[in-house]
């Protein structure tokens, strides 16, 4: 390779190849040194520039040029890349004609009835186990409630929780927020994804729920190259239930793997031991990268004393066999002794500002355009049922900046709304059911996906798809059923092995396979939302005798769709990243957008390989 290089610079008449590889030695094992340095070519272009400006200068004047030049360029790139292209998107007419006012009426007085049973919701879940156990948590054990924890580490109280509403609604009883707090918030102003356990449920035991939503909060990290911070208060695996938390590969055990694949991804982890830390869980302080444990708080042990009397007849203190003097100054499982659970957050915080992001300057803020139409409206535009949907340019025209959208394929399948626009100054493509997605508008599906794709734009979801399919009574039907079902088969590999970043909120309905090509749950987006008012079942309520079922059969089944499709009984199992409200999805978005965006400041992403160290 950098013969071709001298070569070049010989026929410019920039050196003197054989006087350079004679003079300066240059070796081929010093240039394999200096190609592993995985600089992009224009790096290498822009060490080379010197010598072209300058003729005559040898070749290690580029070799060993100063590292300013590598960070000019960096920086100058960096300011490039921050810099948007100006665009002049038409805006969306989102005004409703009279005809509409009747469904938009239906829609708002739905959306009023589900947003109260929504914070009736968030009502029960901000309780967590009960007063008595509040009361047990914070007087008798001396500790902060989980909520007041994330006050105290996080910038502000403006972060993401994701689903809530898990735990509640299930077989076994319910969990409010499945005993744990999820989500990503800022810390020092670098978005972290924060894993807290609440020892007020069940005391902070952990049920098959727990595990899964631990779990889903590692994937978060892991897709979008997150830091994870764990606050650890648990007393382990609730032991009635251990055969659905223990034995399979999306359980307990695959918290600890996904610790140890973060760590080879260079996704810092970071652990606050501030309560117990008992069996399974005493694994997690001990594999994440820095750990900081609370005095007469804080415990790290396998077996409690209750076990360790029973199986020896010794008896000892929770502190004597594993709390954090005997881990910081013994074992060194525990790198930070804090006195108090604030010398901790403030130990926390100290660690997350050591790590190698740098972060761009948000100076672009104020020139982000509001849309032109109040978030309000959404709750009209929510649809009560699938036949009460309105165009969904109604609803992209307030999410977008200044309402402004730039639509592909206008004209062709337009039963499914595909085009261009900008999300808190973020630019995006946007999908989203405008009617059922037919073999046209699946195959304009296709196209954009791949264009968003080869872009590197991300991609938001809107979905809304058909209640049912309709059934097949002739032979003109079954073909176009056959071509329908092969451009949805495109559209889905489309999606699946899309790149970019997808964002998917249901607005509506979410039923059968079109949900597939809708970037659904098994397509693994980034981030998943519903409508307090969205639906998710395999066909809707109502619509179960087209499946051919007698009359008192479809009744129950009807029923029991009614029940299990709800948004809160998919989020109670957390099917979802969380029930949002249709106000507030603007804002939800665009933080997403910006968590996404972080690892691009991430200054090494690449793993090296190290060789073994014994200790």
């Amino acid at each position: 390779m950098y013969r071709c290089i001298l070569r070049r610079l010989s026929i410019e008449g920039c050196v003197d190849v054989s006087s350079c590889l004679r003079q300066q030695r240059v070796s081929d094992k010093k240039w394999s040194v200096f190609t592993r340095s995985r600089l992009h070519h224009r790096c290498i272009h822009s060490w080379i520039s010197p010598v072209t400006a300058d003729r005559g200068q040898p070749l290690t004047h580029f070799l060993s040029a100063p590292i300013m030049h590598q960070q000019t360029q960096s920086k100058s790139m960096s300011i490039a890349r921050r810099k948007r292209l100006p665009s002049a998107f038409p805006v969306v007419k989102g005004a409703l004609h009279p005809i509409q006012n009747h469904v938009f009426e239906l829609n708002f007085k739905n959306s009023l009835v589900c947003q109260e049973r929504y914070h009736k919701y968030v009502a029960q879940v901000q309780k967590g186990g009960g007063e008595n156990a509040v009361l047990r948590h914070t007087q008798r054990n001396k500790k902060l409630l989980v909520r007041d924890r994330l006050r105290r580490l996080l910038d502000d109280e403006d972060y993401l929780e994701l689903s809530p509403f898990a735990g509640l609604g299930l077989p076994y009883g319910d969990i409010p927020s499945a005993g744990c707090l999820t989500g990503i918030g800022r810390i020092n102003g670098l978005w972290c994804v924060f894993i807290a356990n609440d020892a007020t449920v069940k005391g902070g035991t952990a049920y098959p729920i727990t595990v899964k939503k631990q779990l889903r909060a590692q994937d978060v990290a892991m897709q979008n190259r997150l830091p994870c911070v764990y606050l650890v208060d648990s007393g382990g695996a609730f032991l009635p239930l251990q055969s659905e938390i223990f034995p399979d590969k999306n359980q307990g055990g695959r918290t600890f793997y996904n610790e140890a694949v973060m760590s080879a991804m260079k996704i810092p982890q970071v652990a606050i031991v501030c309560g117990s830390c008992t069996a399974g869980g005493a694994y997690i302080p001990t594999m994440a990268e820095e750990t900081v444990m609370v005095h007469k708080i804080g415990t790290i042990f396998l077996g409690g004393p209750p076990l360790v009397k029973a199986a020896t007849g010794e008896e000892v203190t929770p502190e004597d066999l594993g709390g954090a003097r005997l881990h910081a100054e013994v074992s060194g499982c525990v790198d930070h002794f804090a006195t108090v659970e604030q010398d901790a957050f403030e130990a926390t915080r100290n660690i997350i500002s050591t790590l190698n992001f740098e972060l761009p300057e948000e100076d672009e803020a104020g020139l982000v355009e509001e849309p032109l139409h109040s978030s309000g409206d959404l709750l009209g535009l929510a649809p009560k049922t699938y036949h009460h949907s309105l165009d969904a340019k109604l609803i992209v025209s307030r999410l977008t900046d200044g309402s402004k959208f730039q639509e592909f394929k206008a004209r062709y399948g337009t039963t499914l709304l595909t085009g261009f626009g900008r999300i808190d100054g973020h630019l995006v493509g946007i999908v989203a059911n405008n009617g059922e997605l037919t073999c046209e508008a699946s195959l304009k599906g296709t196209h954009f996906v791949s264009l968003c794709d080869q872009r590197d734009v991300p991609l938001i979801f809107l979905q809304n798809t058909a209640p049912h399919s309709g059934l097949t009574l002739s032979t003109d039907k079954a073909e176009a059923n056959t071509n329908r079902l092969k451009a949805q088969g495109s559209m889905m590999s489309a999606v699946a092995c899309a790149s970019t970043p997808r964002i998917t909120v249901v607005i509506g309905g979410c039923h059968g396979a079109d949900s597939y090509a809708m970037c659904g749950r098994a397509f693994d987006p980034n981030f998943l939302f519903l409508w307090p008012n969205a639906r998710v079942s395999l066909v809707a309520p109502g619509c179960s005798e087209a499946l051919g079922h007698e009359e008192e059969e479809a009744v129950q089944l009807d029923k029991k769709l009614e029940d299990e499709s709800s948004a809160f009984f998919s989020s109670g199992r957390l099917w979802d990243d969380g029930v949002i409200l249709p106000q507030d999805t603007r804002k939800i978005l665009s933080n997403c957008l910006k968590i996404i965006k972080q690892q691009d400041y991430q200054i090494s992403k690449e793993k090296q390989r190290t060789p073994l160290l014994r200790l």
